[in-house]
This record gives C-alpha cells, sequence and structure tokens, in this order.
C-alpha cells in the first residue's frame, strides 16, 4: 500500500469481509451492544458481564489514540478499520503511514459496517482491534521507576466511561504511572474510555482488584502513602504536605464519592474548596486538579 498524499483519502484499502446474517432478535456472532461504549464480554457504562472482567481495551477508537497505539507497540494490533469517506487528516495520514510501517492490514470500511462495529459516539472515522490490556499485578505498581517513587491512581466505582478517559488522560499527564480499578460495579477500558483518554492508556499500568478496600490495605502495607478525595474530607487539597515517597490517590464513584470502606482505608481524605452553589464537580475535573496538585507538591522547588 502506497503512501497516501497528506490531505487525500487513502485509496485501495481491502474490504473488510462480510459479516455472517444472525437469527432475527439476535446480535450477529455476539456482537451486539450491551451499552453505549462497552466493549463486549467486559464491564461497560455501569453493567457487567458474567465474564471476569479484565482490564479491556481490545477496540480502541478516536484518531489520536488509535495513532498512540501504533506509536508505543505495547501490544499486538490485528487489524484497523478506516471509514471509506473518512476526513483527511495530518494524523489520519500518520496512522496510514504507521500501519504500513508496522505490516498491520488497515481495512476500508463503508460508513454502516463501520458503524455498526463502532462503540463511541464519535469513533473519528479509525478503530483497531488489538490484544486486550494486560493487567498488572498490584505489587508491582508499588515499585519505584528509576528514582521516581510511584504515584497511583485508585478509582472507586467510577461506571461512565466518559469521565473514566478523561480522567485517566490528566492523570498521566500528572505522572501518573499506574492505576487501581475494582474488578465488579466499575467501567473498564471501553472503546468510550479509549477515544475520551487519547492514547493515555498505552502509557498507563492496570491492576484489577476483587476489592478495592484490601487493596488499598496492601499498599499502606507497601509503604504507599494512601489519600481520598471526598467533598467532607477534612484537610484541603490545597494543604496537602509534599508527598516524596509512593502515593496513590483515590477518587469516589459519580454523586456518591468515596465508599464507607473505602474511605476508612485511606491514610488521609482531602477536599476540594468550593465557593459556588453547586455542591461538588464532575469527578473528572475533580481528580484533574487533585492528580496536579499531587504533582505541584512533589515537585522541588
Amino acid at each position: 500500500m502506497s503512501k497516501p498524499k497528506r490531505g487525500g483519502r487513502p485509496k485501495g484499502l481491502p474490504k473488510a469481509p462480510t459479516r455472517r446474517s444472525a437469527t432475527p432478535g439476535r446480535a450477529p456472532s455476539g456482537r451486539g451492544r450491551s451499552a453505549p461504549g462497552a466493549p463486549r464480554g467486559k464491564v461497560g457504562g455501569g453493567g457487567a458481564s458474567r465474564r471476569r472482567a479484565g482490564v479491556g481495551g481490545d477496540q480502541v477508537e478516536g484518531r489520536h489514540a488509535v495513532r498512540e497505539l501504533l506509536l508505543v507497540g505495547r501490544r499486538r494490533i490485528r487489524e484497523i478499520w478506516v471509514l471509506a469517506d473518512a476526513e483527511p487528516s495530518p494524523v489520519l495520514d500518520d496512522i496510514l503511514e504507521l500501519a504500513r510501517s508496522e505490516r498491520v492490514t488497515v481495512r476500508e470500511v463503508g460508513r454502516g459496517r463501520f458503524f455498526a462495529e463502532a462503540r463511541c459516539e464519535a469513533p473519528q472515522g479509525v478503530l483497531a482491534k488489538a490484544d486486550a490490556i494486560p493487567e498488572t499485578p498490584l505489587e508491582e505498581l508499588t515499585r519505584p521507576r528509576g528514582e521516581v517513587a510511584p504515584f497511583l491512581l485508585a478509582v472507586d466505582g467510577v461506571t461512565d466511561p466518559g469521565n473514566l478517559g478523561a480522567l485517566l488522560r490528566s492523570a498521566e499527564c500528572a505522572g501518573v504511572i499506574g492505576v487501581v480499578l475494582p474488578r465488579h460495579r466499575a467501567v473498564h477500558v471501553t472503546p468510550t474510555v479509549t477515544k475520551a483518554a487519547a492514547g493515555a492508556v498505552e502509557h498507563l499500568r492496570f491492576a484489577v482488584v476483587g476489592g478495592l478496600p484490601a487493596a488499598l490495605n496492601e499498599l499502606r502495607q507497601a509503604g504507599v502513602w494512601v489519600v481520598g478525595l471526598d467533598a467532607d474530607g477534612d484537610t484541603l487539597l490545597w494543604d496537602l504536605p509534599a508527598a516524596d515517597g509512593p502515593i496513590c490517590l483515590v477518587l469516589g464513584a459519580e454523586g456518591t464519592g468515596l465508599s464507607r470502606l473505602v474511605r476508612q482505608r485511606c491514610d488521609e481524605v482531602v477536599s476540594i474548596p468550593l465557593q459556588g452553589t453547586l455542591p461538588s464537580l464532575n469527578v473528572s475535573v475533580a481528580g484533574a486538579l487533585a492528580c496536579f496538585e499531587v504533582t505541584r507538591a512533589r515537585t522541588p522547588r
């Protein structure tokens, strides 16, 4: 496949195979949508499958997310689908060139076929099918990377994939290296998460745990300072002392905040001072503020 001219639509890409017809009333080949932004057989926007939920990430959607998937090369990519009339852009040109150099199959797909497979609302005409993100053992997240003490993020029951994706993007930019997710009753890395995270999932390590309170206890025993973020926290976020050692920031679910058991396992609970009428911030916004405040407190002056 020759490299397309910048600004032009890719030509001559192989067509995707035709999907077999399904029995009326059933999703074809088990590929029905369980929830917007939810991958098949994995935790979606608040709903869980009967199967053991892993990290997810086997379908990546969005131009920046797919390009980062190719650039990082962390996991095997089976194929990339490009919408036949996708709007040209330099990012799309990069994806095609990277796929060609890595010998990844690229298929030009019609609108009906493409949007039947896409799981997020705005996939930007590109999706990739890849191996799922591997799980990382919790104890491995506590090990320093070079001279930098671990900076971790634990999420207590966030169910909205857009929120999780935006949170992961901010967390990675702030220097978070690992994320702790509950195995049940929480969203994992769905296509909507990959789109909102814009490639951040390729740089983060994920531990999926059966119970978050027990996992936080394990982190504390390993010398990690566990700091929860909650509206009722006794300490203001701005008064957070410098955290030169390992730290884990814990965020609660949308609406309910930290669960009672999770709050009890935190070494300290901090709050963000609000001056307006509304009682709380969106979890991804609150998480972004908290992540960068930790980064500021850890940065030598």
